[in-house]
């Protein structure tokens, strides 16, 4: 039987442990996320090929999101991109309407969109856009842009599985956005943004995931 005092107590394994194997190594600090800005940068490039795809003759098509045909998810796309460059900058943004951009810019209206990611990514790179709160709801800024990188990733995926068209996410924004979702999607289904989550088989990707988290039904097909 082993007498108690033979039992070495904590503070004398750590001592003995420190002096056999030295000082513990710092912890790395952990990678600074990367800037909202390079994201949306990321997921444009990524979303614009698809965009540029739509033909006329597709704009009535349904889409994975039940609530628009093609024409309206664009519009929406467009109202999103150019109304998050005003968040960016601390402003109030008016949500009540949604503009018919494809309508006033017609065939160009693929060109113009370009244009409004590019001065999207411009106003988060801008010093201070990610700091403090923005928008009705006085959110994180960074949340803010998360949420705008959101809309143009998943409603990239929309448009190409409405119109029949490849496209695969920019490297690094599923992982962030599955951090927004996380955090997020309770309220967004209180307020109907996002529908109950949907289930994946197991192996299902990053972005199959995402969808569903969202409500959306990863294998949708116009049918």
């Amino acid at each position: 039987m082993t007498d108690m005092q033979d039992i070495p107590d904590e503070t004398s394994v750590k001592e003995t442990s420190a002096k056999e194997t030295g000082p513990a190594p710092a912890a790395s600090p952990a990678p600074a996320p990367p800037p909202i800005s390079a994201l949306l940068e990321a997921a444009a490039g990524a979303a614009l090929p698809v965009l540029r795809g739509v033909r006329d003759d597709q704009l009535e098509l349904p889409t994975p999101c039940a609530e628009y045909d093609l024409r309206a998810l664009l519009n929406h796309l467009f109202q999103v991109v150019v109304a998050f460059q005003t968040l960016a900058a601390k402003k109030d943004v008016d949500f009540s309407t949604t503009p018919d951009r494809l309508g006033e810019y017609g065939a160009r209206w693929p060109d113009r969109f370009a244009d409004e990611t590019a001065r999207l990514v411009e106003a988060w790179a801008a010093p201070g856009a990610e700091d403090g709160l923005t928008g009705g709801m006085n959110l994180p800024a960074r949340t803010v842009g998360a949420m705008v990188l959101l809309d143009l990733t998943v409603h990239a995926w929309d448009v190409a599985r409405a119109t029949g068209r490849p496209y695969a996410p920019a490297a690094g924004c599923v992982a962030e956005l599955r951090k927004l979702v996380a955090q997020m999607a309770p309220t967004a289904r209180k307020m109907n943004v996002f529908g109950d989550p949907l289930p994946v088989p197991s192996g299902a990707s990053a972005l199959d995931v995402l969808l569903a988290e969202t409500g959306r039904d990863p294998y949708w097909t116009v049918g």
